[in-house]
């Protein structure tokens, strides 16, 4: 039977699930935690915005164009991708489930490489990171016979 492996993320959090086939549930491969997503704007930002002489009269300001905190999740979905790059360039799983918040998702689906989304039976727009196991199992059942 081929291995799927479910994705459990948001900006902060993600777990790494196989399914091995029919009946055989959930086992967990890896958890990553990425506490940047957690930390508020003024704690992952460096400085105050820059300054810098106007052209015209006065002085102005520039303002980051993308807070830091999207720039950290981002960063995460970028990580989750290479990881599930990694695995299916070792042929370690045939197909993948992802499972995440909407906004998540998003990034993740845009940071995925062609031939490793093309493997994603399944997506969920929901944060299933608390969930414990059977409860999880409970949510997926419409994708994998577990």
């Amino acid at each position: 039977m081929a291995i799927t492996w479910i994705l459990v993320a948001n900006a902060s959090l993600a777990r790494l699930y196989a399914n091995l086939g029919p009946k055989q549930g959930l086992k967990l491969i890896k958890e990553l935690v990425h506490p940047e997503s957690r930390m508020k704007n003024a704690d992952l930002s460096s400085d105050k915005a820059g300054a810098f002489q106007a052209s015209t009269s006065g002085h102005g300001s520039r303002e980051q164009q993308t807070p830091p905190k999207l720039n950290a999740a981002r960063n995460f979905a970028q990580a989750l991708a290479k990881e599930l790059y990694l695995g299916r360039s070792r042929n370690e799983f045939a197909r993948a489930i992802l499972v995440a918040p909407p906004a998540f998702m998003g990034m993740l689906n845009a940071t995925l490489d062609g031939p490793t989304a093309q493997m994603v039976s399944d997506r969920l727009e929901k944060d299933y990171t608390k969930t414990p196991e059977p409860a999880l199992c409970g949510h997926l059942e419409s994708c994998i016979l577990v």
